[in-house]
């Protein structure tokens, strides 16, 4: 049985006048390469990132992360 996190910071970054990775990453105290893992599903954040990161959209955790179980 595997699980994952996925995540939509990228559409959201795009609905968010184009925010870059960069932007995001300078908002939340990480690094662009951060940004990139979380975003290639490479890399799950802590929990405190998670919410900084859904505070930046101001969005609910649950709109910028899912978790799923695969049997």
């Amino acid at each position: 049985m595997s699980a994952g996190i996925s995540n939509n910071i990228r559409s959201l970054r795009f609905a968010h006048d184009g925010m870059t990775q960069e932007e995001l990453a300078s908002k939340v105290g990480v690094t662009r390469q951060t940004i990139i893992a979380i975003e290639k599903n490479r890399y799950s954040p802590s929990l405190e990132l998670a919410f900084k990161i859904a505070a930046v959209f101001g969005v609910p955790l649950d709109h910028v992360f899912s978790y799923s179980v695969q049997g």
